[in-house]
């Protein structure tokens, strides 16, 4: 069976990608390159599903807005 995950990737202020997926409590993983930080995205989802099981009541991810605010 296959199932399809919205990751978000940022990168640090050393350079290295954090990837995270919002459906997914708590399942999140870094890498030093984009290639890296997917193929352990990958891992780490299979390891959540596994561990957790596919939550069948998940929110929808729909996206990320930058929102501008005065400090």
């Amino acid at each position: 069976m296959r199932n399809e995950y919205s990751v978000v990737i940022e990168r640090d202020s050393e350079g290295n990608y954090v990837a995270s997926v919002p459906t997914l409590r708590g399942c999140h993983t870094q890498g030093k390159s984009l290639d890296e930080v997917i193929d352990r995205i990958r891992e780490a989802i299979e390891l959540c599903v596994e561990t957790h099981g596919a939550d069948s009541d998940a929110l929808e991810f729909v996206g990320i807005q930058k929102i501008t605010v005065r400090t």
